[in-house]
């Protein structure tokens, strides 16, 4: 693997966790919010990664579990809501009580969020650091032809 492809990799997982930052940042945002019925209320989303590769010619290729090929980065295949229930609480003086006394509440666990906001700013860490030890080589390289 070139130097150059570390960048790619690196800058691609750099991505995909600042995905799954903001996605976690929007989760936690709604974890509060309140709706009438069960079709309005926020459903917690996740987004979905997949390792990619490259062939001879410098094309992504998405690999599935049996592929051995070098590892070139990460894709974001999208990002999809939670199917867990969500919570349902018999608030008969809340503004937005249907008409049996219940309001909708959205279906993310805050702690879940909130470890797996820790997780991702690690990786993006990880990440950056990986970016910096690359750049110091590169760099060294460089000097070495002085």
């Amino acid at each position: 693997m070139s130097l150059a492809n570390i960048f790619d990799v690196a800058g691609s997982g750099m991505n995909a966790q600042t995905l799954r930052l903001n996605t976690t940042a929007s989760n936690m945002a709604n974890a509060q919010s309140a709706a009438t019925n069960a079709g309005e209320v926020y459903r917690s989303r996740q987004p979905v990664f997949a390792a990619m590769a490259r062939d001879a010619m410098g094309e992504g290729l998405a690999i599935d579990g049996a592929d051995q090929r070098a590892s070139a980065g990460v894709q974001v295949m999208g990002v999809v809501e939670s199917d867990a229930p969500y919570e349902q609480r018999y608030e008969p003086n809340h503004p937005l009580a249907d008409e049996e006394g219940y309001v909708f509440y959205p279906n993310v666990n805050v702690v879940e969020e909130m470890t797996n906001m820790m997780s991702a700013s690690r990786s993006f860490q990880v990440n950056v650091e990986v970016m910096n030890a690359a750049r110091q080589m590169a760099q060294r390289v460089l000097t070495m032809g002085q």
